[in-house]
């Protein structure tokens, strides 16, 4: 008998084609509720759960006693009670690697943005507003030559930084918790505490992953150690900075822009100031939004929880401690 999978999101044609051959598939179009009984039945029988923004609770794992693998199509989880999934003996995968290029491009796409004023300018041509030459009023910033400050020193972390020092000249500072002694090498990064590393860097890019010890890691405290000059990046996750305290620094000039793909909520409210200042860019969470980099981001996910179900180690897999 074929074990029984619930599918959330979107998969191609293909993909969803191997899963079928191998498995009974139920697809949901919404997020999955405990509300429906529908939801609870399927979830009863369900040996694998695959898609993204899943919202994973205990409530819903008692109604999945069979349930091994959940794959979300993400490399992010901070969503998903990954202790409570060990502890029940369920599998947790997800996708690094596909999307570490595009996302770092899309981090580093932020920093011409904003040393560049290119959305405010283009805003500003749009406008009529172009009648002679600009003057120093509408200048931007150099990127070439700064030092940049990677808050985070994972695979997007470093290639964020590979495109400063290799491709701009950057000096590379990282705060990370354990040396990068490769890295360092390569790109001439020097490792840095949190404070000196905000207190010298021209650009701030955060990239840590969301835990306990990294939410509201950058608040007023930290902005105020940052150059006055300094432009601060978040591709990480919008809770990682209390996003108050970014609001007053960039009202105030303690710092002099930010360019923000993550928000505390999401989608940010029409009523948030922060897309309405003008040293801001706003992005909608694009971070790895690319055809190619979604199609791949889902293929592995596919895989993983191919591999789980069929009693082989899963590409990704979170927590290993559930199959030792």
């Amino acid at each position: 008998m074929k074990k029984r999978l619930i599918v959330q999101g979107q998969l191609s044609d293909a993909q969803l084609a191997t899963l079928e051959h191998l498995f009974e598939v139920t697809q949901l179009s919404k997020a999955m509720s405990l509300d429906a009984p529908d939801n609870r039945h399927y979830l009863a029988e369900a040996h694998g759960i695959i898609g993204s923004g899943l919202a994973i609770t205990p409530e819903l794992l008692d109604a999945a006693p069979k349930l091994e693998v959940i794959s979300t199509i993400s490399v992010g989880y901070d969503n998903i009670p990954v202790d409570e999934l060990t502890r029940r003996g369920i599998m947790l995968c997800n996708t690094p690697d596909v999307l570490t290029e595009t996302t770092a491009d899309t981090g580093f796409t932020l920093i011409m943005a904003t040393a560049r004023r290119v959305v405010e300018l283009a805003e500003w041509v749009k406008a009529d507003q172009w009648q002679a030459s600009v003057g120093p009023a509408l200048y931007g910033s150099d990127v070439h030559g700064k030092t940049l400050g990677m808050v985070g020193f994972g695979r997007i972390g470093q290639a964020v930084a590979k495109r400063g020092a290799l491709g701009f000249g950057m000096k590379v500072l990282y705060s990370n918790a354990s040396p990068k002694p490769a890295i360092e090498q390569q790109l001439g990064a020097t490792r840095r505490e949190l404070d000196e590393l905000l207190a010298e860097s021209d650009f701030v890019c955060v990239t840590v992953p969301l835990t306990a010890d990294t939410e509201r890691l950058i608040g007023a405290q930290q902005f105020a150690l940052m150059k006055r000059s300094a432009i601060f990046i978040n591709i990480a996750r919008g809770k990682v900075v209390d996003e108050s305290a970014l609001i007053n620094a960039l009202e105030n000039g303690v710092i002099k822009a930010a360019g923000l793909d993550v928000f505390e909520q999401e989608p940010l409210s029409a009523s948030s100031p922060l897309p309405h200042m003008p040293n801001v860019v706003a992005l909608p969470h694009i971070g790895s939004a690319t055809h190619e980099t979604r199609e791949a981001m889902a293929q592995r996910a596919v895989d993983n929880i191919r591999l789980a179900l069929q009693g082989e180690p899963p590409i990704s897999l979170v927590n290993e401690e559930v199959n030792q």
